[in-house]
């Protein structure tokens, strides 16, 4: 008797191993793409939070384009960070979900409008402006002291200005017609300035399962706040919501697809500064956890 009590309590101790081991391989790898002059080093407790929730989870923090290396064209990160994350995708046979922070969600809606044979099943866009920047913040008085919001145009709208990130995505309403004409990345991105692989692009975008964006009132970097929800000023300054934008009513790069399907999710927060979104337990558990399947 005492050896088939033995049996039965290894063979308990087998099966739940194995059914850990099986839960825990159920989840899909996570990459996670940094912000402005961030590095992997400021994620430590997303890390602590996926590991609690998610045990088991891979979860890869690119160690590229760190600190003010992230002040380098984005189209230049976007190539760098595909070569990176590309073999991890390949070996993720369900697919991964990528977690994309600040000036990191344009640079990951890049890699999936570039990326034919992308897995990405869920897209979280935390914080990043998505319809582009215009607004007098810190980081805009440290990189540029001798300009403003209403005069900044003048440096990013040039081929000098073209090199360095911020200005891919600067969008000054007052000056539409240089905005359309000189960006060569956020225009393009959006396909509000003509290029050949429009279509493409947009099949590519579409493949992801689902999009979160996530942001709030209190950021007090991304100016608007609203364009981490796809929204952005008018010529008054005057927010004009997602679906009021041209980009959405033309459905440039799939955005009115993908909220057709039901595929986009909001989620505001307020009481939340913009270097907080990525170790804010109450963002992660409201606005993240539930997707990292």
């Amino acid at each position: 008797m005492p050896h088939h009590r033995g049996c039965l309590r290894l063979l308990a101790a087998f099966c739940l191993t194995f059914l850990f081991l099986t839960f825990t391989a159920s989840y899909k790898p996570v990459i996670v793409v940094h912000g402005l002059f961030d590095s992997p080093s400021d994620f430590q407790l997303l890390l602590n939070f996926i590991n609690e929730t998610h045990p088991g989870t891979n979860v890869s923090v690119v160690d590229l384009f760190d600190r003010t290396e992230s002040l380098k064209s984005l189209w230049m990160q976007v190539e760098g960070f595909r070569q990176a994350i590309y073999p991890i995708m390949q070996n993720a046979v369900d697919g991964v979900h990528l977690y994309c922070y600040s000036q990191g969600g344009l640079i990951c809606r890049a890699l999936l409008s570039t990326m034919p044979d992308h897995n990405v099943d869920t897209f979280i866009s935390l914080s990043s402006p998505q319809m582009g920047q215009y607004g007098d913040t810190k980081y805009l008085k440290w990189l540029f002291p001798h300009y403003m919001k209403s005069n900044l145009y003048r440096l990013c709208y040039t081929q000098l200005g073209q090199d360095i990130s911020i200005c891919n995505y600067w969008n000054d309403p007052h000056h539409r017609d240089l905005y359309l004409n000189n960006s060569n990345f956020l225009a393009v991105l959006n396909d509000e300035r003509f290029h050949p692989n429009a279509s493409a692009w947009k099949r590519n975008l579409l493949r992801i399962r689902k999009l979160i964006l996530i942001g709030g009132p209190d950021d007090g970097v991304i100016m608007p706040w609203e364009s981490s929800m796809f929204a952005f000023y008018d010529v008054n300054e005057t927010v004009k919501d997602m679906t009021s934008q041209p980009v959405y009513l033309l459905d440039t790069f799939g955005l009115k697809t993908l909220d057709a399907r039901g595929d986009i999710v909001f989620c505001k927060m307020a009481n939340v500064s913009h270097t907080n979104w990525h170790s804010n337990r109450t963002v992660y558990d409201t606005c993240i956890d539930k997707w990292l399947t």
